[in-house]
């Protein structure tokens, strides 16, 4: 097989569907482990493929990885083969004993999942758990470990947004990411939460106006495209949506081996290979996979994409979010221009 133009980067590799939570939004429908989720020996054979892939960032999340056996040992292979490993946790695990762990591990960044006020967080979540992923922004910055808040705003978050800053300053996290509520898996069933245009719009103000040295804000890759607030919304200065990278430098690993472009094109037809069945060097490798973007063209682009003047570095935006919410990965719905 000839060797495809594209170097993988990053993986965000779910490692269990247990939580100790399933929050309505969830895009995985996290709760119990799935039957036939992969072991610790099949993790750590999946951790040495990654190494020599030469992958330089892997992204370890669940479900709550906390709950998975073995996870220790994963990361630690990652990361004495040369991968800077994060965790992401929605933060009911973490106390002091685990923040210990966490630098005994040699974990050096966290993000924890903080949804809005605590209101609507634990409407969505669980009574308590609010307080207690403060609490592990706390534990985990007083532990010198480079802590994130990743929040998937909501429709009913949305407007706690600017409230929720001065808890998570106060916490004393890193950065905060803003991310839209995709309708996969359980948000599937409550659409209801999917974000507004409106409620888009002023996330982007909120990250342009609040966004600071002592706490930078970013949009993720499915909030907003080319605003005139752009350059001040995606991390640095002067920084701007490039488009999709699925399956040209980013890949998502399942609990149960299933390997797509992203994470969050948490449906069945993305799913280009098992690495019960093929090694991952063969799947990434495949030039007949992750065909919606390496075989993208700007004729297939639709909607008012089909004729924006940034269409060649913006290509329609987030993929998952245009198929979830209309079938079709080749048309923006969270373009704000």
């Amino acid at each position: 097989m000839m060797p495809v133009p594209f170097r993988l980067d990053t993986v965000v590799w779910e490692l269990t569907r247990a939580c100790t939570f399933s929050c309505r939004y969830c895009g995985s429908r996290a709760g119990s482990p799935l039957p036939d989720e992969m072991g610790p020996a099949e993790q750590l054979g999946v951790a040495d493929q990654l190494v020599a892939m030469r992958v330089r960032r892997v992204v370890l999340l669940g479900g709550e990885v906390f709950l998975k056996t073995g996870w220790e040992r994963v990361a630690a292979r990652l990361m004495e083969g040369g991968c800077k490993v994060s965790v992401i946790t929605n933060g009911w695990l973490v106390d002091k004993a685990q923040a210990d762990h966490l630098v005994d591990v040699g974990i050096p960044y966290v993000a924890v999942s903080i949804d809005g006020t605590r209101e609507v967080h634990d409407e969505n979540r669980l009574a308590g758990s609010f307080d207690r992923a403060v609490a592990a922004v706390e534990e985990l910055h007083s532990h010198g470990i480079t802590t994130a808040v990743i929040t998937t705003m909501n429709h009913a978050s949305a407007p706690t947004l600017r409230e929720l800053h001065a808890t998570i300053r106060d916490a004393g996290a890193d950065v905060w990411q803003i991310q839209a509520c995709t309708p996969f898996g359980n948000a599937a069933f409550a659409r209801e939460l999917v974000p507004t245009a409106d409620d888009l719009r002023e996330v982007v103000r909120l990250v342009a106006e609040l966004s600071c040295p002592e706490l930078p804000i970013l949009a993720a890759d499915n909030i907003g495209y080319f605003t005139p607030e752009e350059s001040r919304i995606r991390g640095r200065r002067g920084m701007r949506f490039g488009g999709c990278s699925a399956g040209l430098s980013m890949a998502g690993i399942d609990s149960t081996g299933n390997v797509r472009g992203c994470e969050a094109l948490y449906d069945s037809r993305f799913i280009e290979g098992n690495l019960r069945d093929l090694p991952l060097d063969e799947i990434w490798s495949d030039p007949n996979a992750f065909a919606y973007n390496r075989a993208f063209t700007l004729e297939k682009l639709t909607g008012i994409c089909s004729t924006c003047e940034v269409r060649g570095r913006c290509a329609g935006g987030c993929r998952s979010m245009n198929w979830a919410c209309h079938g079709d990965t080749n048309g923006s719905v969270t373009c704000l221009r």
